[in-house]
């Protein structure tokens, strides 16, 4: 096994600096990016997808649930499978409590091809409380490039998709697949795909921090149970 070189405390801090250099650069390269994302033109969802749900029926607009936003994971889970994707489930693994998201008008579901009889048991196995519905009945999943190809030759890939309500509109924003998934997993890197971004005024463009999503005067971080929702 190849372990770092042994050097000096003050060896070990040179590197360490030049190394936060280009780190900070990155950062900054990072926000960038972000902001460019925010900037790319949205879709109008007119199709309607039908979804099953613990509540049964539920529309694309329902899944909002009031929110500004919707993340959509689509987690790989095929109708003849009898369990979810292991690196699927890992990614839910990691997250948090909704109410950090859902401060800032943002909900966030998992959404797989498997029928819901076969969702909610392996749901319950994982321990999870992550709104998760069937797209079994629609062509969200093909439509949004989770499901590809068709009869023995498809195949499921994991990914995000990030939608905006105004109003009763729907707009599809942004997804990303795979990779892209590899950095992805706290709020702040969610909020960071979506239209509305982390709503702080230093973001670029401006303007998003009120609005569709948090209200002004919006509180920032807390703890989970102490947001009025």
């Amino acid at each position: 096994m190849g372990l770092p070189g042994i050097v000096t405390r003050e060896e070990w801090l040179a590197a360490r600096k030049e190394l936060l250099a280009k780190e900070k650069a990155e950062t900054r390269a990072r926000d960038a990016l972000n902001a460019e994302r925010r900037r790319l033109p949205m879709v109008e969802i007119d199709k309607e997808y039908l979804f099953d749900g613990s509540d049964g029926k539920a529309t694309l607009f329902d899944l909002f649930d009031g929110d500004a936003q919707l993340i959509v994971y689509h987690f790989m889970f095929a109708p003849a499978w009898e369990a979810g994707c292991r690196s699927c489930s890992a990614f839910l693994d990691q997250i948090g409590h909704l109410a950090h998201l859902r401060a800032r008008s943002t909900n966030f579901i998992a959404v797989s091809r498997a029928p819901f009889t076969k969702i909610l048991p392996f749901k319950a196995r994982m321990g999870w409380t992550v709104p998760w519905y069937s797209s079994n009945d629609s062509d969200f999943n093909r439509d949004f490039d989770a499901t590809v190809g068709e009869g023995d030759d498809s195949f499921e890939q994991p990914g995000l998709s990030c939608f905006l309500r105004d109003g009763d509109r729907v707009f599809h924003t942004y997804s990303t697949y795979a990779r892209g998934l590899d950095w992805v997993g706290s709020y702040s890197s969610l909020f960071d795909l979506t239209a509305l971004g982390r709503q702080e005024e230093w973001e670029e463009p401006k303007g998003r921090a009120t609005g569709l999503g948090a209200p002004a005067g919006s509180p920032r971080v807390r703890y989970h149970d102490e947001y009025e929702m």
